[in-house]
């Protein structure tokens, strides 16, 4: 595996930050709970050095860690959560909006095993450890449609390198998407990461909660798919 680089990164960052004006009381979820669920020592600018971090202080064990890139509203996040307390997720998004979601979920659902980056998955995994994940979701990502923008798409090298370097030999890597060519892409992209596809199709899996972006899916007449690879090592 390679080793961190001590460098920053500097990088492009595309998509949404901000959008409707957050309410009231998204906006006390943002100043009374994200402090404490944060992790530390993710940003460049709390972590110049890039240091590698150790994910048992994030959740005070060494329990495994399971890692979420995009968490959109939550609901999947916290869904996980409750159902499997004996884990830790992390959960990484840098839309404001969708991080304030989740911080109502998390309250309404009371979970605690739980940890939000509101930021950019790339920057988690410069300093995660090699092998410290042992469970990766991408739910719904961001389809940028147009060719051109196929290469900011998470499928590609620049995040899925680092993400295989992260999680450990086995470990599960779950894809769900209503886009057939982020369909496609993913099966190109993916294997050649060191992944192996273990299975794809239309039937979710048995702990899938549907999110509000499938239910929309649903009902503009795009199909869900699911994708599963493992770790290979």
């Amino acid at each position: 595996m390679s080793e961190f680089d001590p460098t920053p990164p500097r990088r492009n960052f595309y998509g949404r930050r901000h959008g409707k004006t957050l309410r009231q009381s998204q906006k006390g979820y943002l100043s009374e709970d994200l402090g404490s669920l944060r992790p530390r020592g993710i940003t460049v600018q709390d972590n110049p050095e890039r240091k590698p971090i150790d994910p048992a202080a994030i959740f005070g064990d060494d329990r495994p860690v399971w890692l979420e890139v995009g968490f959109g509203g939550g609901e999947h996040m916290v869904h996980m959560a409750a159902r499997y307390p004996e884990i830790g997720i992390i959960g990484c998004e840098p839309f404001i909006n969708g991080v304030a979601m989740l911080l109502g979920k998390i309250r309404a659902a009371g979970v605690s095993n739980v940890s939000v980056h509101p930021g950019d998955a790339r920057d988690l995994m410069d300093v995660l450890p090699d092998a410290s994940i042992s469970r990766a979701f991408l739910n719904y990502p961001d389809p940028w449609p147009k060719a051109r923008h196929h290469r900011r798409r998470f499928v590609t090298p620049e995040h899925l390198i680092p993400l295989a370097r992260v999680m450990r030999s086995g470990a599960e890597f779950r894809v769900a998407t209503d886009i057939p060519d982020y369909v496609r892409q993913t099966l190109e992209e993916v294997p050649q990461a060191d992944f192996e596809l273990i299975a794809e199709g239309f039937e979710p899996w048995d702990d899938w909660p549907s999110t509000r972006y499938e239910q929309k899916a649903l009902r503009e007449g795009r199909a869900p798919h699911y994708v599963t690879f493992r770790r290979k090592g």
